[in-house]
């Protein structure tokens, strides 16, 4: 990379830096550090809300599908914006509802389980997000690395996970909720940006334009169904809008919002630029690497890639001029800052909120405890990630982990006049661990289907066999008395 690219990155993480220091001393207590005080308004959080969502994952993922997919992989993000605007008719108005019978403002999604249920389904939904989110903040923290062992190669992706994540845990440890929503903000414009009005029309017109380019893509790499299998539709479906309904992040999100129609307004907006922008314009950057590479302007040892991941960012070192280099990586970077600063304070907020004792706790130390586990979790997400080799696969288990472990209680209790905590327990701790298993395992699963799918398929099963037990015996009981 130029020296003038490598300056414009360097500036803006300074600049990312620098907001999580201007907040480090706006934060007095636990609300402020973890939701932002409580009074953000639609326009902060929606773009917070999809630059966590989308982050580095999905948009070095998404490049990964398009060279592979064409785009039919735009459906991928398809169910984001599902999973955004169900959740913004049916969950938020129940979140709202049920902050209001409890008396006093939610923290961390694990307490509306608490409230629902009790005490110990609210430790473990806490110690479900803890882990879910670790991995899932290791996925960011790979697709960054991935992305600068090729801008950058004489670093390495070792090197760059200690640099790229110790800047993520600094600035996030620092500022709390207020740095994240903000710094969430500059990522979102910079990534939409730099990725729609830079890479794709420079990448466009150095590969020859629409002549140059359709020769080198089959008809089913530019039909948005021909690659499309059923297999994609479920799994997709069953990883990612379920997440919408139980995911740590997007709740505080949800207790960041002033009130329950600014909430809405942020979902809503959130969605919109999940599908049709980002989905098409990341799995297009794909395409145009694989063109690239069938062209020879992007140079790979044998002609041909092993990991589709890495299309995208071979890209954008060999085609973008300098200065616009810095840009694009800098864009991409801000997807990755973006997801990864809001999944650590997931983990922390979990941790400090739902598992430290209150006695524990006061105004004085709260802060800086919670700083504190900020930095551990951090810290313990970079080691994961210089273990893992997939950014899609380890984001999307780090999904699934959450999704089967925590969706059938929150369903139950939107929809059921009463629950048990009973059920929910075993259908958390079932829906986890089969999911898990099987990815360990590495089975074969029946028809290609994602291990979600029967982790959520035996967590339903579970709940129901446990409710349908219990509302016998309290029948039992009222009879009997």
């Amino acid at each position: 990379m130029n020296w003038i690219d490598t300056i414009i990155f360097i500036v803006y993480f300074i600049v990312m830096l620098g907001v999580g220091f201007f907040f480090s001393n706006k934060n007095k207590d636990e609300k402020d550090y973890f939701i932002g005080g409580g009074k953000m308004k639609a326009g902060h959080v929606g773009l917070s809300v999809v630059a966590t969502d989308v982050g580095g994952g999905f948009s070095i993922g998404l490049g990964g599908v398009g060279f592979t997919m064409g785009l039919s992989g735009s459906w991928l993000l398809f169910t984001g914006l599902i999973g955004a605007w169900v959740s913004a008719v049916i969950l938020i108005p129940l979140v709202y509802k049920w902050q209001s019978q409890h008396g006093k403002h939610f923290l961390t999604m694990a307490q509306v389980f608490g409230f629902l249920y009790n005490r110990k389904v609210a430790v473990v939904a806490a110690i479900i997000c803890i882990i879910g989110y670790t991995g899932f903040t290791s996925s960011q923290f790979l697709a960054g690395a991935k992305l600068t062992s090729v801008t950058f190669p004489s670093m390495g992706i070792d090197n760059m996970l200690l640099i790229m994540g110790g800047i993520a845990v600094l600035y996030t440890m620092l500022g709390g909720m207020k740095a994240v929503i903000y710094t969430d903000m500059i990522q979102w414009i910079i990534l939409l940006g730099g990725l729609m009005l830079v890479a794709v029309p420079l990448t466009w017109v150095a590969l020859g334009g629409y002549d140059g380019i359709m020769p080198y893509l089959s008809a089913d790499m530019v039909s948005v169904t021909a690659n499309l299998k059923w297999q994609h539709i479920v799994n997709w479906s069953v990883t990612i809008i379920p997440i919408w309904f139980v995911g740590m992040t997007l709740y505080q999100r949800i207790f960041a919002c002033k009130n329950q129609k600014e909430a809405q307004k942020a979902w809503y907006f959130a969605g919109i630029l999940e599908w049709p922008f980002m989905a098409f314009t990341g799995v297009l950057l794909g395409m145009l690497a694989n063109v690239a590479i069938q062209q020879g302007v992007v140079p790979v040892e044998g002609g041909a890639i092993t990991d589709s991941e890495m299309g995208m960012p071979l890209l954008i070192k060999n085609i973008l001029p300098i200065g616009l280099t810095g840009i694009v990586i800098a864009a991409y970077f801000s997807a990755v800052l973006s997801t990864a600063d809001s999944c650590l304070m997931a983990a922390s907020g979990s941790f400090v909120g739902d598992l430290v004792p209150e006695r524990k706790k006061n105004e004085k130390t709260i802060v800086r405890f919670s700083q504190i586990a900020t930095l551990v979790f951090g810290v313990l997400a970079i080691w994961l990630a210089s273990s893992m080799e997939n950014v899609l696969s380890l984001m999307l288990y780090a999904y699934a982990f959450m999704v089967s472990g925590l969706f059938m209680p929150i369903i139950a209790a939107m929809f059921l006049k009463k629950v048990y905590s009973e059920a929910a327990l075993a259908a958390m701790i079932i829906g986890g661990t089969v999911t898990i298993t099987l990815i360990i395992s590495g089975v074969d699963l029946p028809y290609q289907l994602d291990a979600n799918v029967f982790g959520l398929s035996a967590s339903a099963v579970i709940y129901g066999l446990v409710h349908w037990a219990m509302a016998t015996r309290s029948r039992q009981l009222t009879y009997n008395t």
